[in-house]
């Protein structure tokens, strides 16, 4: 798919072939990297000589007998890449990088606007020795308006998005998800536009700009949430695990411990009151529709709450479960981790580190016929690829029909 060389992914992928030069730190650029990776592009991670990409530091960390740590957070979102140290103040550095953003089919940076800019590395100076290029910057607010320049974490993100205020209980205080969900939807929705902006530029051979915003990223993902805002003239609310429009789709306390039910129609909703033994409830005129039962879900929840209270949580799952109705134990991460349907999807592989422990990771979760996603390159160690990447970008340009 690049004009310059070979495929460097074993056994090649969708994406085998694209060279990706990734300016990724924490978690939003190298997320983006790692999806392409997985795919098959060749993702270069280009760090600084001292230190690189601050996630390097972050416990818990692997050890080996020899005491030589590595990242467990770092190696989750930099596998199948390369490393490569530059440094940015010195001129024969940026030249070196230069000669790589030429032979480029896509840049990530997720640092503030204009930051690479200073050294020559915006998209306006890359596009003009290559003019194919896609470039896509992350950041929290979008290269320009009044927040652009504002820094920003997941957690600011979620504030200021509204997430926040739709995450907890009704009457608690507005805490964020667990799950740093600003970095991952900007991650994703990045990607997505890459590929789309990578098909473009082989058809017209224009690249392009993509501007990649966290913020607009969680808006995007809170398409319920601000249709129903524009729909009602009201923000929505809290409402801990239930829904707005639907009941009983929430979390309840067996004898033991929580599990949640999604009755999300009539007839779920009938299933589930003849599985309490309440099947006259179907009838009730307080419950008799969708709209009905989330308008009264509180009173609705005290009497089913009564009921489940009297038999433990996987008594009910089974029963559910036996009648149809979705449901599901609230698991910790090392239940689901070590879930049998999680094993026979093929989900968890292993993970050889640089310094010889094996881990496990979430591999790509996505099944592609055809195409076998698993790791492929270990995380690199902080410029493990210095000289290797130079002399494979540079050699001699091979070129391929794909992009005539």
């Amino acid at each position: 798919m690049s004009k310059f060389g070979k495929p460097v992914r074993p056994g090649g992928g969708p994406l085998s072939g694209l060279r990706v030069i990734e300016f990724g730190q924490i978690a939003a650029g190298p997320f983006t990297g790692m999806l392409l990776a997985d795919l098959g592009a060749d993702v270069v991670k280009v760090e600084k000589p001292d230190g690189g990409d601050g996630m390097r530091d972050w416990p818990p960390f692997f050890t080996n007998n020899e005491g030589d740590a590595y990242s467990a957070n770092f190696a989750s979102l930099n596998r199948n890449k390369r490393s490569v140290t530059i440094d940015f103040k010195s001129e024969a550095g940026r030249q070196r990088l230069r000669q790589l953003c030429d032979r480029a089919d896509i840049v990530i940076e997720n640092f503030r606007p204009g930051v690479l800019g200073k050294y020559g590395f915006g998209y306006e100076a890359l596009a003009e020795t290559n003019p194919r290029l896609v470039y896509c910057s992350i950041s929290g607010y979008g290269q320009q308006g009044p927040y652009a320049k504002r820094g920003a974490f997941d957690v600011t993100i979620q504030a200021i998005s509204g997430l926040m205020s739709v995450t907890g209980e009704e009457d608690g205080i507005p805490v964020k998800c667990g799950v740093p969900v600003a970095d991952f939807a900007a991650g994703l929705y990045a990607a997505y536009s890459i590929a789309a902006a990578v098909f473009q530029a082989r058809e017209t051979g224009k690249g392009a700009y993509i501007d990649c915003s966290m913020l607009g990223s969680v808006l995007g993902i809170s398409a319920l949430q601000t249709s129903e805002y524009y729909g009602n003239g009201t923000p929505p609310r809290k409402l801990g695990t239930a829904h707005p429009r639907n009941a009983p789709y929430q979390g309840f306390n067996g004898s033991d411990k929580p599990f949640v039910i999604a009755a999300g129609n009539d007839k779920l909703w009938r299933s589930v009151c003849e599985a309490v033994g309440m099947p006259e409830l179907a009838d009730d005129p307080r419950f008799a529709s969708q709209t009905l039962r989330a308008k009264r879900q509180k009173e609705l929840a005290a009497i089913l709450q009564e009921r489940f209270a009297r038999k433990p949580a996987a008594e009910w799952l089974a029963e559910f479960e036996r009648r149809g109705v979705p449901c599901a134990p609230i698991n910790t991460y090392e239940d689901i981790l070590h879930d049998p349907a999680v094993q026979e999807m093929g989900l968890i592989e292993p993970l050889l580190l640089p310094n010889g422990v094996t881990t496990s990771t979430v591999k790509f979760p996505v099944h592609i016929s055809g195409t076998e996603t698993a790791v492929y390159r270990q995380p690199p160690r902080h410029g493990e690829h210095d000289d290797e990447v130079f002399a494979e970008w540079l050699a001699p340009a091979v070129h391929s029909t794909i992009n005539s």
